[in-house]
């Protein structure tokens, strides 16, 4: 009995604490000789931050001693996953619960303004212009997924960036940004005399949901043709929640000796890439970009050419992606604040702010369209090109902290307790909130149909949306790849037939010409021009597949279904009419359990009747006379 009081003695000794105050934890103060003395030292931090009760429920030595030595090993990942620790988390908690509490309004003090920015417009000689920068600046530029979610929320079983961004070729996401990588890196190269071996680094931050599936459907797929070595995996940590304004640690309530943890947002990408030695290794090597971009837009790279020569042109420290935005459409605002202090800053307003903080500042009509139809305030789409040099002086100030928000749901207006747990979030588009005025950031804007299809409702929620409002659905996202395509080749020169209107899942939406190709034939649109000549023409019941690098269309009459498989040094010429019963689009009811869950969700199949396929193995010059 002896050496267990003097051993717990000495363990309060260590933990700076007096006897008397020990005893307000007794169930820990009987436990502290099983443990470490890092552990010992995690209880002092858990009691200094107020979080006692914490082990008010713990049994006595000899029981559940594994459980709780567990519990210290997820406070210490808790600790050293978080800017500053635990005991700052729980600090900016108080304060950020506080204010909630008050009705605090973050924006008090700042006036709203539009911003610098460039408005561009597909194809034209400026547009045409920033994408060959863009192009000769890639070779500089690393890429940083975002990506960890599931696809619960559109009904999908799976990782999201295992859907496919389209059904024409089934190809998933992640492959299709890969490919985009790869071809930017190849055609980045091939301007300096001799080419280059220049590796462009692609980062994909996962979660533990998603870590494991995101790595396998990587090797798997042999990383679908770029090196391993490229890639890095970083997995974010959650954070702990909090059961009250006091800002108490909550219990998982399904085990006594574990925090409920929930996720912190995609913020976390900044700390992480600073934590990981990443950023400052790529500066070593001479990049000079980060590239920010989310896991399921079928058509952001379709801006990132023409919008990374925005950011070298204008010499940008942060440019945001952006597309043209309704008044009081439910997209946040590119804004510029400017306090009554004299700070300044340009960033992503959230649309149910947006408007009542113009109205504050002397808009009475708030958030309004001005004379070109669409609100002044781009619409954020969550892309963001940050340059590499201030972006790591920034984050060697915070340590990659983002400024973090809650939103408790209170049970009542007295606004004491909370209807279920809440925790800080923190959002990566966020990172401009901290930049010295000094710091250059602006927008590029380009229209929807070219860079912003977002998938992310299932069929139920999307089928709510009001009609025309955008559904963000598996259904739309994949006719919004072919709305682009055809649009994109009727800048080109090709007769392309407009769409039929088709109601899909409960969603009206445009049915186009179903055109696709690997990004190494479309990568721009002057390239795209140079593999158009001719009197082109496609229907609307056409389908067309390009999967080569130089397939040349000269004078295509389309009705039907083409499919065109060319390895890169095979130069195919389609030249002719195509006529045959093509690809039929057949719906598909999404509560058909029959059918696989890819198909459901977006609500259609195609029955493959009939099609002119041309596959070019070997290298060489070749003619497809149709």
């Amino acid at each position: 009995m002896t050496s267990t009081v003097d051993s717990t003695t000495h363990s309060l000794s260590q933990l700076g604490l007096d006897d008397d105050f020990a005893s307000s934890v007794p169930n820990l103060k009987e436990n502290l000789n099983i443990l470490s003395p890092e552990q010992v030292g995690l209880a002092k931090m858990l009691l200094e931050m107020g979080q006692s009760h914490l082990f008010e429920h713990w049994a006595n030595p000899g029981v559940d001693d594994d459980q709780k030595k567990g519990f210290f090993e997820q406070v210490s990942r808790l600790n050293s996953s978080y800017p500053g620790g635990l005991a700052s988390y729980v600090k900016t908690a108080r304060g950020l619960l506080a204010d909630s509490k008050d009705g605090k309004n973050p924006f008090d003090g700042f006036t709203p303004s539009v911003p610098t920015g460039e408005n561009l417009l597909f194809a034209d000689d400026n547009f045409t212009n920033f994408e060959e920068v863009g192009i000769k600046e890639a070779r500089k530029a690393a890429f940083v997924l975002v990506a960890g979610g599931l696809g619960e929320r559109l009904g999908y079983n799976g990782i999201k960036v295992s859907l496919p961004a389209e059904t024409t070729t089934g190809t998933c996401f992640l492959q299709h940004y890969i490919e985009y990588i790869l071809a930017l890196q190849d055609a980045s190269c091939n301007l300096l005399p001799g080419g280059c071996q220049t590796q462009i680094p692609f980062v994909i931050m996962t979660s533990d949901d998603t870590h494991s599936r995101t790595l396998e459907l990587l090797e798997s797929n042999s990383y679908f043709g770029m090196q391993s070595t490229q890639v890095k995996l970083l997995k974010q940590e959650k954070v702990a929640c909090l059961d009250d304004n006091d800002a108490r640690l909550a219990l998982d309530p399904h085990n006594k000796y574990k925090i409920q943890t929930k996720p912190h947002g995609h913020g976390d990408v900044h700390a992480l890439l600073y934590s990981s030695g990443l950023l400052k290794v790529w500066l070593v090597a001479g990049l000079k970009w980060v590239l920010f971009f989310q896991d399921t837009n079928g058509l952001l790279f379709r801006a990132i050419p023409a919008a990374l020569g925005v950011s070298a042109t204008k010499q940008y420290h942060v440019n945001s992606v952006s597309v043209p935005r309704k008044a009081k459409e439910a997209i946040g605002g590119i804004t510029r604040l400017t306090h009554s202090d004299g700070r300044a800053m340009v960033i992503n307003v959230e649309y149910n702010q947006l408007d009542p903080l113009l109205k504050a500042a002397g808009h009475p009509e708030g958030d309004a369209n001005c004379e070109t139809g669409y609100s002044p305030y781009p619409g954020n789409i969550n892309q963001l090109i940050l340059e590499l040099g201030p972006f790591i002086e920034e984050l060697t100030k915070t340590g990659g902290a983002i400024k973090e928000f809650v939103n408790p749901k209170y049970k009542d207006a007295s606004k004491t307790s909370f209807k279920s747990s809440t925790r800080l979030e923190c959002m990566m588009q966020d990172y401009p909130k901290t930049l010295p005025p000094s710091a250059r950031v602006g927008f590029t804007t380009m229209d929807s149909w070219l860079a912003y299809a977002p998938v992310k409702n299932n069929p139920e929620d999307a089928a709510k949306v009001p009609k025309g409002n955008p559904y963000h659905s598996a259904t739309s996202g994949e006719m919004a790849i072919y709305r682009s395509n055809s649009l994109i080749l009727k800048k080109a020169g090709v007769e392309v037939a407009g769409p039929e209107l088709q109601v899909i899942n409960g969603q009206e939406v445009e049915v186009w010409p179903r055109i696709t190709w690997k990004p190494k034939w479309g990568l721009t649109s002057s390239q795209i021009k140079k593999r158009v000549s001719g009197s082109c023409s496609i229907s609307q019941r056409s389908t067309l597949v390009i999967k080569g690098k130089k397939v040349n269309l000269k004078n295509l009459s389309l009705d039907g279904a083409l499919v065109v498989d060319a390895i890169d040094d095979a130069e195919v010429d389609v030249v002719g009419s195509v006529k045959n019963k093509g690809w039929t689009l057949e719906t598909v009811d999404h509560k058909n359990a029959s059918e696989h869950e890819v198909v459901r969700i977006r609500g259609f199949k195609f029955n493959k009747i009939e099609q002119l396929e041309g596959k070019y193995s070997e290298p060489g010059q070749f003619t497809l006379k149709c």
